[in-house]
């Protein structure tokens, strides 16, 4: 059974930066994808970003591309997300999200393609 475990959410201002982790733990050596999905009060959840932990390729939300990266790091089982020039519309609980496996083309922030969810970490940008 997969379990993820955030940290890493804080309070910054306009401007600053955060990490964010995901420890990963039960899941087989297999290659899958481990994303960054965040929701703010009243809106949907929206992917941030997510990589392939076998190939590490990546993929972005246009809302964060050339701010935010995400990583990992395959001898710890973490994925990270350092976020920079944060902004007051990047508030939102954000939720580290993993598959069971490889992923259509084009799905890469389809909620329905991760089966696995951790309990969220709070960033707040004010």
């Amino acid at each position: 059974h997969v379990q993820l475990v955030e940290s890493g959410g804080g309070s910054v201002p306009a401007g600053g930066s955060l990490r964010l982790s995901c420890a990963a733990s039960g899941y087989s050596d297999r290659d899958i994808w481990m994303g960054w999905f965040r929701q703010a009060p009243g809106k949907e959840r929206e992917g941030v970003a997510t990589i392939s932990t076998d190939w590490g390729s990546t993929r972005y939300a246009d809302s964060v591309k050339g701010r935010f990266t995400i990583s990992r790091d395959p001898a710890k089982n973490t994925v990270y997300l350092q976020m920079n020039s944060l902004k007051p519309e990047d508030t939102a609980m954000y939720y580290c999200a993993a598959t069971s496996g490889e992923i259509r083309y084009g799905t890469w922030f389809d909620r329905a393609e991760y089966n696995y969810w951790g309990q969220g970490t709070q960033v707040t940008v004010s």
